[in-house]
């Protein structure tokens, strides 16, 4: 059966593949794992369904569900590809659920699925994320092998007043974007923006076209890009999951750099999702981002709200 074999789950859980109709499902057991883990919840259905648009990813062969005795959706996890070489995953258990083996057969499960993907790759890698207060998550991940990679948060900011977008730095021009002219601008902004961060590589426009714009929550309403005459120097993507507003990619290329362009973006944002009504905004940063990223999301008035940390091991 290969990658369609079942996880091996202790009695009386049993496991299938996902479908779409399972999103809701999914989603509450993240809602109940975030409110143990961190009292508030950054994800929901419009999540997962944009994570099950990607590219290379198959529900019928990617990804599991554990179901209870009522067959009521318990635990989740799947794999997702991240490049030629490396694959990304996370599990997660409802915390009624916790420490009766679901977690540890959902791993295995994950790890033998990336084995199969990744056979015959050289260099290939396996990245597992878990919330970085879970200590019994990282004692498994550990114990198999797995060392640390990296550190993320999620950062916040409210959104219960009118928000001002503030001055755009001189000589620039922020405005939305024009998805048949714009979109190619942009993927070479983040680029060249992207260069110097942890696991940089150089994403041809059609890969990124898929993660970034064939999803179901697209929306060019949300997107910007900053201009210095006829030349992008800066772009921000953005998406609705539930009553947030997600900034994706926020990128300012190194010689417009120290201007305020990131800032500006960042202020002119915030504005459109207060115009839609959201209550927060937030958005996903690596902890020891290299151009100092904290630094520049805190200063626009953000705060980091949760954590995750990255495992890595190789395969094969």
């Amino acid at each position: 059966m290969g990658s369609l074999c079942r996880v091996r789950v202790p009695h009386p859980y049993s496991t299938r593949a996902p479908t779409l109709d399972d999103a809701a499902a999914i989603a509450a057991v993240l809602l109940a794992d975030d409110l143990l883990d961190t009292g508030a919840s950054d994800y929901d259905e419009d999540f997962v369904r944009d994570q099950w648009s990607t590219r290379g990813f198959d529900p019928g062969r990617d990804a599991w569900v554990v179901l209870g005795s009522d067959d009521t959706v318990v635990a989740a996890g799947n794999v997702m590809p991240a490049g030629e070489a490396r694959l990304k995953s996370w599990g997660v258990v409802h915390p009624e659920h916790r420490r009766l083996g679901i977690g540890s057969a959902l791993l295995d499960r994950m790890e033998a699925r990336a084995a199969e993907r990744l056979d015959g790759v050289p260099g290939a890698t396996f990245h597992h994320s878990i919330n970085d207060v879970d200590e019994a998550a990282r004692a498994m991940v550990l114990a198999r092998g797995f060392t640390f990679a990296r550190s993320f948060r999620h950062m916040q900011i409210d959104l219960d007043l009118p928000r001002d977008p503030g001055q755009t730095p001189s000589g620039i021009e922020i405005r939305g974007i024009d998805p048949e002219t714009d979109l190619s601008r942009a993927h070479a902004v983040f680029l060249e923006a992207f260069r110097d961060e942890w696991g940089y590589r150089l994403i041809p426009f059609e890969e990124w076209r898929a993660l970034e714009v064939e999803i179901p929550g697209f929306d060019p309403g949300l997107w910007l890009l900053a201009t210095d005459g006829a030349e992008p120097v800066g772009a921000l993507n953005a998406i609705l999951w539930g009553d947030r507003g997600w900034i994706g990619e926020l990128g300012v290329r190194r010689a417009w750099r120290g201007r305020g362009i990131g800032s500006a973006l960042l202020r002119r944002s915030f504005a459109i999702f207060a115009e839609r009504g959201l209550p927060r905004a937030m958005l996903n940063v690596d902890f020891d981002n290299p151009t100092g990223a904290m630094a520049l999301y805190e200063k626009v008035g953000m705060r980091a709200v949760r954590g995750f940390d990255v495992y890595e091991k190789p395969i094969g």
